[in-house]
């Protein structure tokens, strides 16, 4: 039956998404805390007195581009993992179009490239595949690039829309803002915890953080993105597995029915054919 044939297909889809997510869920729980004590470091050396501040820290008063970078992936039945991710993206155009006089999109995956094709394909300045698994160079040349629009002046604003990795059963879509790149504020004794003596100085460590900084954390929502969609995909894999065994059970059941009315009926046949012959 071609049930029976999507079942097969359905649960070994379930099985390489739950081998995949353990390896992507090792990857970003690896991920999580070096992305987290960078930004620290750069919250205790930006709290010092700087005779100059980084560009990529400068929050920019006459703001007229905006970049929003969507991160979805490259392949779907993952149930409502993409779109969820791409109406996150939507709300985040609707409620920053009044402050920009240009807002564009750079996509990445394959699922948010064909849902804003189809829908703002004049607004599309980049897009590209995820292309497997996900590596750092992969998104530092992506981070890169932002940089130096950034710097160079095209962009006054990068804003990251990805889907958090929470749980299997739970992805969150995030709206974070990338560029300018902010450092957590401090909290009850930071003041010590900044009171390093900085070798070269602190502005050339600046120079080397900040940048690096913002790889990580363009490296990190695509970690998050991958995790989440192995768990969405298992997740829907599974339901639809059992939404099959539950199809079987019924089609088998209506088979029988009409197989044992068949076979009834044939039976009355006889006993009237035979009855007629007496």
């Amino acid at each position: 039956m071609s049930v029976q044939s999507t079942q097969k297909i359905t649960s070994a889809m379930k099985m390489v998404a739950a081998a995949k997510l353990r390896r992507a869920q090792e990857a970003i729980q690896n991920a999580r805390p070096y992305a987290m004590r960078m930004r620290s470091t750069l919250e205790e050396v930006s709290q010092g007195a700087l005779e100059e501040s980084h560009p990529l820290l400068d929050v920019r008063e006459d703001r007229k581009s905006l970049e929003i970078v969507v991160v979805t992936s490259d392949r779907g039945l993952a149930g409502a993992f993409n779109s969820n991710v791409a109406k996150a993206a939507e709300a985040v155009l609707s409620e920053r179009r009044g402050e920009f006089d240009q807002i564009g999109l750079t996509l990445l995956g394959k699922k948010g490239a064909d849902y804003f094709r189809r829908r703002r394909a004049s607004q599309i300045s980049f897009d590209s595949p995820i292309d497997g698994d996900i590596t750092y160079e992969q998104a530092a040349d992506v981070a890169r690039e932002l940089m130096r629009r950034y710097i160079g002046g095209d962009l006054d604003e990068v804003v990251l829309v990805f889907s958090e990795f929470i749980s299997t059963m739970t992805q969150e879509p995030i709206v974070t803002t990338l560029l300018p790149f902010t450092p957590p504020e401090g909290e009850d004794g930071a003041e010590e915890a900044s009171a390093y003596e900085i070798e070269p100085d602190p502005e050339a460590l600046l120079a080397a953080l900040v940048p690096k900084a913002v790889e990580i954390e363009m490296f990190r929502a695509l970690l998050e993105n991958q995790a989440g969609e192995h768990a969405a995909r298992m997740t829907a894999m599974e339901a639809a597995t059992k939404n099959t065994e539950e199809l079987i059970e019924a089609l088998t059941l209506q088979y029988n029915r009409a197989r044992q009315a068949a076979i009834t009926g044939e039976l009355v046949e006889i006993v009237t054919g035979a009855q007629a012959l007496e």
